[in-house]
């Protein structure tokens, strides 16, 4: 069986609900894809199997070509 919690909002219990059933079932893997947030991993404390390091570029706008259209 597979159970994904999930919303757009803030506060709503998700983390609360979504480790709480992790905990409860026998077998269980829990994947914490918050991108702001994750803290699913303060009720586990899970051990690090593998790091990295990620980087993303961040875009620039040519002030000569942008005409403020804001697209």
């Amino acid at each position: 069986m597979k159970i994904a919690v999930l919303s757009g909002k803030g506060g709503t219990g998700k983390t609360l609900i979504s480790v709480n059933l992790a905990a409860s079932a026998k077998e269980s893997i829990y994947i914490d894809c918050d991108v702001e947030e994750p803290n699913g991993h303060l009720f586990f404390k899970p051990e690090d199997i593998q790091s990295e390091k990620i980087s993303i570029k961040v875009p620039s706008v040519n002030e000569k070509l942008c005409n403020g259209c804001r697209k």
